[in-house]
C-alpha cells in the first residue's frame, strides 16, 4: 500500500472559530487515520509555541509552521527560512513612519513595540492566542521567519508596491502575515513529502483560508472547509462540511480514507 499523508490547517480547520475547541469527531477521526499508519501533519501559519497543546491533544508531532518557513518532522527541524535582518528593518522604518503596527515571529514567541495598538489587540483577541511580547528590538535578536502587519485592505497597497521581495497574505481583516517571495505552506509540504518520498498525488490537506490556497493546489486532494473563503473552494477538489458540522470527518470519509470505505467520486468544488 502506498504511503498517505493529510496535512490539517490549525484556525477554523481543525480550532473551531467560535469556541477555539477542535471538534470530538475531528479528534476521532484523526486517531483512526494514526492507526491506520497514515501520516499526519499540521500545517498553520501560527509559531510552533502557539499551537503546542494542539499537537498534544492530537499526538501530532511532525508540522509545518509558520506558513512553511519552519518545518519539523517527528521532532527534528528539517527546514528553516529566516527573513534578512535588512529586509526586517526596512519594513519596520515603513510600518512605523504610517504608525501602523508590526510584530516578528520567531520559532519561539512573537515580539513587537506595539503591544496597545487596537488592530493587534483585536486580531489577537478574537483568535484567543496569547499577546506577543513587548521588545522594541525583537527582530534584531532573533531569527524571524514572518512579520505581522496591522493595517485596513485599503491601505496595504503601499507595502506591496514598496516590498517587491514579500507576499502578504491576509488574515484578518487589520492584519496581514509578511512572507518572503514565494514562500508558502506549500512550500514545507513540499520539502516534508521530499523527505518522506510520498508523491504530491498521494497527500490530502484541508484547509479554510487564504493561505491555504497553495496548499490545496500542491497537493492531489484539497479539501477546503465548507466555512472557507470563496477563493478557496474555487481551488480545491472538494468541499467539505463547515468544522461545526463534522467537515474534517465527513470530508476525510469522502476521501475514502476512513471508515474503511470507498473513496467516492468527490462532488464538484463550489
Amino acid at each position: 500500500m502506498e504511503k498517505q499523508i493529510v496535512f490539517f490547517d490549525v484556525d477554523g480547520t481543525l480550532l473551531h472559530h467560535e469556541d477555539r475547541k477542535i471538534p470530538e469527531s475531528a479528534k476521532q477521526a484523526i486517531h483512526e487515520l494514526q492507526q491506520k499508519g497514515i501520516s499526519t501533519v499540521i500545517s498553520t501559519g501560527r509559531i510552533p509555541a502557539y499551537f503546542s497543546s494542539i499537537r498534544k491533544e492530537l499526538r501530532i508531532d511532525s508540522y509545518i509552521s509558520i506558513n512553511g518557513q519552519y518545518v519539523v518532522y517527528e521532532g527534528e527541524v528539517i527546514y528553516d527560512n529566516p527573513i534578512a535582518l535588512e529586509h526586517l528593518e526596512e519594513l519596520a522604518g515603513e510600518a512605523f513612519s504610517r504608525n501602523h503596527a508590526v510584530a516578528f515571529c520567531s520559532s519561539k514567541g512573537i515580539g513587537t513595540k506595539d503591544l496597545g495598538h487596537p488592530h493587534i489587540v483585536t486580531s489577537f483577541g478574537e483568535l484567543l492566542m496569547e499577546y506577543p511580547v513587548i521588545h522594541s528590538r525583537y527582530y534584531k535578536e532573533h531569527a524571524i521567519y514572518q512579520a505581522l502587519l496591522f493595517c485596513t485592505e485599503d491601505e496595504e497597497h503601499v507595502y506591496r508596491e514598496r516590498f517587491p521581495q514579500f507576499d502578504f497574505v491576509r488574515w484578518h481583516e487589520v492584519a496581514m502575515d509578511v512572507l518572503p517571495k514565494g514562500c508558502s505552506k506549500a512550500k514545507g509540504i513540499e520539502i516534508m513529502l521530499d523527505k518522506l518520498n510520498i508523491p504530491a498525488q498521494h497527500a490530502y490537506a484541508f484547509g479554510d483560508g487564504r493561505n491555504d490556497i497553495e496548499m490545496l493546489s500542491l497537493v492531489g486532494h484539497g479539501i477546503a472547509m465548507g466555512n472557507a473563503v470563496p477563493e478557496l473552494k474555487r481551488v480545491a477538489d472538494y468541499v467539505t462540511a463547515p468544522i461545526g458540522e463534522d467537515g474534517i470527518r465527513k470530508g476525510l470519509k469522502a476521501m475514502g480514507l476512513i471508515d474503511n470505505g470507498e473513496k467516492k467520486v468527490p462532488e464538484p468544488a463550489i
